[in-house]
């Protein structure tokens, strides 16, 4: 096995980790807010680290340079759509599920 090799096998296993971990979360987040919290590791870091991992493997050329566009769009677009979703549920006034972690803010009367 070559170095090129380990490292990308590395990257590919941190990015599967990362994505892992977010939907684990997603499954124990009780909130709108929560759940929409974590996916910004998956998105900021799990497919750019999967990308990378998958260029280092292709070596130099064109898959190569295509697939670290891919992670670079995704690792730039998902946590500024994270935020402008989270915006617009503050507008319209999404109210999180009722559960743990209501969204309030400490001294703030519920909804």
């Amino acid at each position: 096995m070559s170095a090129g090799h380990v490292l990308a096998l590395v990257l590919l296993w941190c990015g599967a980790a990362a994505l892992l971990l977010s939907a684990a979360a997603l499954a124990v987040f009780p909130t709108a807010y929560g759940r929409l919290h974590a996916l910004a590791p998956a998105t900021g870091l799990g497919v750019p680290l999967v990308c990378l991992g998958l260029a280092v493997d292709a070596g130099a050329g064109r898959a190569a340079v295509k697939l670290l566009a891919v992670g670079a769009l995704t690792a730039v677009s998902g946590p500024v759509l994270t935020v402008v979703i989270g915006r617009t549920m503050i507008r319209t006034g999404e109210q999180p599920a009722q559960g743990t972690g209501s969204g309030t803010r400490p001294g703030e009367p519920p909804a």
